[in-house]
C-alpha cells in the first residue's frame, strides 16, 4: 500500500434514487460490494446509466460509483462555472487526490471499510450543459497535442462495501505493474 497524503479525503457524498443529472449530497452513504452506492440509481452489477443499457443491458458496470475531484470546481469558477458537490453527479467528492493521474485499477480505501477500484474516467454527456452553458467545453476539449482531455472525474467498481461520509480519509493503493493511463467508460 502506498501511503496517501494526509489531506487525502472525502469532501461530500451524494446519491439520488432517480435518474436526475445532478445528486444530493447526504450525510453519509453506503457502498455495497459489486453493486455501487446503495439507493443510487446508477447501482448495479450491470449497468445502469440509461443510453448505454439501451445499447446493452447486459454490459458489465463499470460506472458504480463516480469520484469527482473539489479542485476542479475552483477551475470552473475561474472560467465562469459554479459547481458545487454532487451537481455534477458524483457519489464522491474528494480533495488532495490526483484521480485524473491514478492508473486504471488503483485502489482507494475510503474510511475505515470501503473499497473502490477505479475503471477508468468519467465521459459526460451534454446535460452538463444544463448546470452551466459551456460547462461541457470546459470539462471536454482536444489540447494542443491533439489529445481528447477529460476532466470530469473518475468512475470506479465497490470492492468492499461500507459507509462513507465527509472528512473520512482516502488511501490510494497503486495496482502492481506499469502505470496505465486511465481512459473514457
Amino acid at each position: 500500500m502506498t501511503e496517501s497524503p494526509s489531506s487525502a479525503q472525502v469532501v461530500a457524498v451524494a446519491r439520488d434514487g432517480a435518474h436526475r443529472f445532478s445528486k444530493p449530497t447526504r450525510e453519509s452513504i453506503t457502498l455495497v460490494a459489486g453493486h455501487g452506492v446503495e439507493g443510487d440509481s446508477h447501482a448495479g452489477a450491470t449497468v445502469q446509466h440509461l443510453s448505454r443499457k439501451r445499447r446493452d443491458p447486459s454490459a458489465p458496470n463499470l460506472r458504480q460509483v463516480h469520484l469527482l475531484h473539489a479542485e476542479l470546481f475552483a477551475q470552473m469558477a475561474a472560467r465562469g462555472h459554479r459547481v458545487e458537490p454532487g451537481a455534477m453527479g458524483e457519489n464522491i467528492t474528494t480533495t488532495g487526490v490526483d484521480l485524473l493521474g491514478l492508473s486504471r485499477g488503483t485502489r482507494l480505501e475510503l474510511g475505515d471499510e470501503a473499497v473502490v477500484e477505479i475503471t477508468g474516467l468519467r465521459n459526460p454527456c451534454t446535460q452538463i450543459n444544463g448546470l452551466s452553458e459551456g460547462l461541457m467545453k470546459e470539462l471536454v476539449h482536444v489540447d494542443d497535442t491533439g489529445a481528447t482531455v477529460r476532466l470530469a472525474g473518475v468512475m470506479s467498481v465497490v470492492l468492499v462495501g461500507g459507509g462513507v461520509r465527509p472528512g473520512d480519509g482516502i488511501r490510494i493503493i497503486p495496482p502492481a505493474g506499469a502505470h496505465e493511463p486511465l481512459q473514457a467508460v
